[in-house]
C-alpha cells in the first residue's frame, strides 16, 4: 500500500524538524570535544598528555559514530588522534598518525568548507610533521598545497597562518615564516576560545622568537 499524501507530508515535516536537532546534536557534542582538548593542549602537564589525549580520543570516536555524515566530529576525531600521536612521539606513534590521516581525508570528502577549512589545516600540519617515505607518508608539497587551501578559506584564522608560519620555518624560509606569524598574531579572537587563542599565540610568540633577526 502506498503511503497517503498526508503521512508522507507527516514525514517530511519530521525530518525538518529532525534536522536542527540533529546540527545542535553535533554541535554541542564537538564543542565538549573542543573544549576538553584545549585544557589537555594547554593547561596539562607534557607528561600527563598522552594519556589524557588517548582518553579523549575514545570519546570523540564515540561523537564520531553518532555523527557519521558530519565533516565536523571527523574533524575533531582526526585533531584528536593527530595530538595523541604528538603526545606519544616516536614510531610508535605513525599508526595514530595515519588514522589522524584517513579521519581528515573522509571529512574533506564529506565537507572540505567545514570548521572554516580546519580539516585541511590539520591534515597539512601531519603532512609535514610525519616523516616520508619509506618510513611515514609526510610530504612537504602536499603539506603546502594543503596548508594553501585552508587559507584560502580562512585567511585571517590563526591557525592557518600559525601552521604555514611554522612550516616555513622549519624550510628555512624565515622571511615567509615571519609574515605569516605575524598575520596569526592579528587575528581576530574567537570569542568561544579564549583558551585555544591564548595557547596558539603563545606558541606564535616561541617561533617568532627563534628566528634571525633581520
Amino acid at each position: 500500500m502506498k503511503p497517503s499524501i498526508k503521512a508522507f507530508l507527516a514525514l517530511s515535516c519530521a525530518a525538518l524538524l529532525l534536522a536542527p536537532t540533529v546540527r545542535a546534536g553535533v554541535d554541542d557534542d564537538v564543542r565538549v570535544l573542543q573544549q576538553q582538548w584545549e585544557q589537555i593542549k594547554y593547561r596539562k602537564p607534557q607528561a600527563e598528555q598522552e594519556k589524557a589525549f588517548a582518553a579523549l580520543a575514545q570519546s570523540a570516536a564515540a561523537v564520531r559514530a553518532r555523527y557519521a555524515d558530519r565533516a565536523e566530529a571527523e574533524i575533531w576525531y582526526g585533531i584528536i588522534v593527530a595530538s595523541h600521536a604528538g603526545a606519544k612521539g616516536g614510531l610508535g606513534a605513525l599508526s595514530l598518525a595515519k588514522e589522524a590521516k584517513q579521519a581528515l581525508e573522509h571529512a574533506l570528502n564529506i565537507d572540505a568548507k567545514a570548521l572554516s577549512g580546519s580539516a585541511y589545516t590539520s591534515l597539512g600540519s601531519l603532512y609535514y610533521q610525519v616523516p616520508g617515505w619509506p618510513i611515514g607518508f609526510g610530504d612537504d608539497a602536499k603539506a603546502r598545497a594543503l596548508l594553501d587551501k585552508a587559507l584560502a578559506l580562512n585567511p585571517e584564522g590563526i591557525d592557518p597562518n600559525f601552521f604555514l608560519g611554522d612550516y616555513l620555518y622549519r624550510q628555512r624560509d624565515f622571511d615567509g615564516a615571519r609574515k605569516a606569524l605575524e598575520r596569526a598574531l592579528q587575528a581576530p579572537p574567537r570569542p568561544d576560545r579564549p583558551l585555544a587563542d591564548e595557547g596558539r599565540r603563545a606558541e606564535v610568540k616561541e617561533i617568532l622568537a627563534k628566528l634571525p633577526a633581520r
